[in-house]
């Protein structure tokens, strides 16, 4: 490969004067820019135990009301990014989010699209464009860009949920910003119900149809689990057990910019990813699982999360050789295609 001039080899004067008129040379940063072979990934194996997170976030809701902090969240930051750009990729924020009991997190509305998984308790629940959506262990519950949407709790145990928002990009695009709001009316509940068999959605045929571009908000994971266990009787010899959260009207991608998908790991399973452009999220449902990432090797529990960065395989082992083990997958898939950037390698 052909070495290129570097900066310093142009005279004093010449670089003052470029720089007097916002002007750089392209050739001294052209390799750190388009590297050859393969992008220059920031994005490192990380783990983040909920072991760890949970005493951490209880005493945030000691310390900090919700009043002072709207959204009580400890981000799951990727040191490779830095800790202070709040990334866990490249176009990925991850976020432990605490709700009390009484605790209401104010209606707001923001450009990046936001899903939670919910990690612990019963009693929460989110209101979303109007629809109030519960919250329990496994779900996932969209809050897309540009609607409106709040947390409220009348349980009596603390509800933990894990944040998934397109941040970073929508950051880096100058498009991000959010408004406040007064508290809905719920005009809708359990949408889901609609959708909850396959092959059959609401139809369009004698009415003017659906106007909501999000239909579905609410993926229960009871039914996700049922989906993923069907899935392995029917089909004993298929490669990998996951299904994908897809709008049900479209079989489109739930959201725009990130993809969410629900993966089973049969009893002593190992499961080997190809590299792909995409970084991916990891978070354990059920059971416990061996992630080997890039020379990495992380031991996931349950509510366990680590990530992978793009362009490296990755090797998913079941911790038990009796039970399944449950996993809920982020990535970056609907961005790359999107981009014309998605790639597999072998």
């Amino acid at each position: 490969m052909q070495e290129l001039g570097r900066l310093e080899d142009l005279p004093a004067d010449y670089r003052d004067a470029l720089t007097a008129h916002n002007l750089v040379p392209l050739w001294p940063s052209l390799r750190a820019v388009l590297p050859p072979g393969k992008p220059a990934l920031r994005t490192r194996p990380t783990y983040w135990a909920y072991e760890t997170i949970r005493p951490l976030l209880l005493q945030a809701g000691e310390l900090t009301p919700i009043e002072k902090a709207e959204r009580r969240v400890l981000v799951l930051a990727n040191p490779g990014h830095g800790l202070e750009k709040m990334q866990a990729s490249a176009s990925m924020y991850l976020g432990m989010q605490l709700l009390l009991p009484g605790e209401w997190a104010p209606a707001h509305k923001h450009t990046p699209n936001a899903v939670r998984m919910i990690v612990e308790g019963e009693g929460a629940y989110t209101t979303v464009d109007g629809e109030k959506c519960p919250m329990s262990r496994g779900d996932l519950i969209l809050t897309p860009t540009g609607l409106w949407h709040e947390h409220g709790h009348d349980g009596t145990a603390p509800v933990v949920w894990l944040d998934v928002l397109d941040l970073p990009l929508v950051y880096y695009t100058e498009t991000s910003y959010h408004n406040e709001g007064k508290a809905q009316d719920v005009t809708a509940t359990c949408a889901e119900r609609n959708y909850a068999r396959g092959g059959v959605v609401p139809s369009p045929v004698f009415s003017r149809g659906s106007s909501r571009r999000y239909p579905m908000l609410r993926y229960p994971w009871a039914d996700a689990r049922a989906a993923l266990l069907s899935l392995a009787e029917t089909q004993p010899g298929i490669d990998a057990v996951q299904v994908s959260y897809v709008n049900p009207e479209t079989g489109g991608d739930c959201e725009n910019i990130l993809g969410f998908y629900a993966l089973m790991l049969r009893p002593g399973e190992t499961l080997r990813l190809p590299a792909r452009s995409p970084a991916m999220v990891f978070h354990q449902i059920e059971g416990a699982a061996r992630a080997e990432i890039d020379g990495h090797t992380f031991q996931l529990g349950a509510a366990d999360t680590c990530c992978a960065p793009g362009y490296t395989p990755v090797t998913l082992s079941n911790a038990s050789s009796t039970e399944a083990a449950f996993l809920f997958v982020a990535d970056e898939t609907p961005l790359h295609k999107k981009l014309g950037v998605y790639e597999v390698r072998a």
